[in-house]
């Protein structure tokens, strides 16, 4: 059976399983979570999370000494955030449209609304300051991204201008790729059985009753997610980049980022994806971990639907001034939320103190947030795997454009993605 297969049987299974327990066994949920569920599914996340790290140093590195592509690394970002900036504003767009049509806050008691504790907002300043790693070694150790980036960036760009004295260097990270490659190749093996142990656990622990009185708000998000896919699939197919090849690759990614709810888990799989995709690996090496630092388009849309969520809970009226204000910061907070399970709650709480609006509307679908976490990190990882596809597309018709800058190598790999 091919591994997407598994995957989603796994997940099917998983849900089926944590059900039954929960409703013919409820007294054995907690045991089998703790003792079970919970240590399988938290061993396989380790795993990936164990290759995550060295997979996109050394990635970003070699990517950034390649001859023929350094020159391309400022074009290839100022793209990418450019599609970001465009594709994150239409699925905020969406998710606030889709809460201001069906209006699922007026349907449910404000009175469930427990108070929970929220995040200060950091300021833009101190996370543009935060970017900057003062010790490489640190940002390596707590597996942040965007520094990761950064200094991958330096080395890359210091080892090119040096190329005689970084050679063994360069021949160092070169093995470690692989030697990392080979380890994901082996913990991919264990796939069906993280996945079916996660999804299990949250099924056996939490049942569905939540998703009952919550209905209207569940069914809304998972609309706008969905019509935010269908955008996606939408814009692959105007810019010639094979929809359903895409589907067809990434798969895999997708349906594993929907089980286990954590874009950085899923950063390798999608990098393998990639490449049997026929995306050219210097681009995809760079903007595929550029994505899953920065890319987070299942939050954008969390953030728009559940920030008129709450005012419709609490009976504020969603005027223009405070649309904008929503608009904004979930915009700027969807580029900062982290890559784990769980961190759309936080962000939520950034949101609503930013419009001013009650703290006490996170605890509201605090219960449900795990549900539709695997479908929101799915469209997470289909906005930077599309995007970095568009991008792929795009480097096609400039590397057509200007031959004479460009190696037939690199031509070749950016014309076989855009097929």
């Amino acid at each position: 059976m091919a591994h997407t297969r598994q995957i989603l049987l796994a997940l099917i299974l998983g849900i089926l399983a944590g059900g039954a327990v929960n409703l013919f066994l409820p007294q054995w949920a907690g045991v089998l979570d703790t003792q079970l569920l919970t240590p399988l599914g938290q061993v396989f996340l380790r795993l990936l999370q164990f290759i995550v790290v060295p997979l996109v140093f050394c990635a970003l590195v070699l990517s950034f000494t390649q001859v023929d592509r350094s020159e391309s690394v400022g074009r290839y970002a100022g793209k990418l955030l450019m599609l970001y900036v465009l594709t994150s504003a239409v699925a905020l767009a969406i998710g606030m449209g889709m809460a201001a049509w069906l209006t699922p806050g007026l349907g449910v008691d404000s009175a469930q609304a427990a108070g929970v504790e929220a995040r200060d907002p950091t300021p833009l300043a101190q996370w543009l300051v935060g970017l900057v790693p003062k010790n490489p070694f640190e940002a390596l150790a707590e597996a942040n991204l965007l520094q990761i980036i950064l200094a991958a960036a330096l080395v890359g760009v210091a080892a090119r201008q040096l190329p005689e004295q970084s050679r063994p260097l360069v021949s160092l990270l070169q093995s470690g790729y692989d030697v990392t490659l080979k380890i994901l190749s082996m913990v991919l093996k264990l796939a069906p059985i993280g996945v079916f142990a996660l999804i299990a656990s949250v099924v056996a622990t939490q049942g569905f009753d939540l998703l009952l009185k919550l209905g209207l708000y569940v069914i809304g998000l998972l609309a706008a997610i969905g019509a935010m896919a269908v955008f996606y699939l939408a814009l692959l197919a105007i810019t010639g980049a094979r929809p359903l090849a895409y589907l067809r690759h990434f798969g895999e990614a997708l349906s594993f980022a929907l089980g286990t709810a954590s874009s950085n888990a899923t950063l390798p799989i999608a990098l393998n994806n990639a490449r049997a995709y026929g995306a050219p690996h210097q681009l995809s090496a760079f903007a595929l971990p550029f994505g899953t630092a920065l890319k987070r388009d299942g939050a954008a849309v969390l953030q728009g639907f559940n920030a008129l969520f709450v005012a419709q809970l609490f009976g504020v009226e969603v005027t223009l001034t405070l649309a904008a204000t929503i608009f904004t910061t979930g915009l700027l907070v969807s580029f900062s939320t982290a890559g784990v399970p769980g961190a759309g709650l936080v962000a939520m709480s950034t949101v609503l103190s930013a419009a001013g609006l009650p703290l006490e509307g996170v605890a509201v679908v605090a219960g449900v947030d795990r549900f539709t976490d695997g479908f929101r990190t799915s469209l997470n990882v289909m906005g930077n795997t599309a995007n970095a596809m568009l991008l792929s597309r795009l480097e096609g018709r400039h590397h057509a454009a200007h031959p004479a800058a460009h190696p037939d190598s690199g031509q070749t790999g950016a014309s076989e993605a855009g097929r």
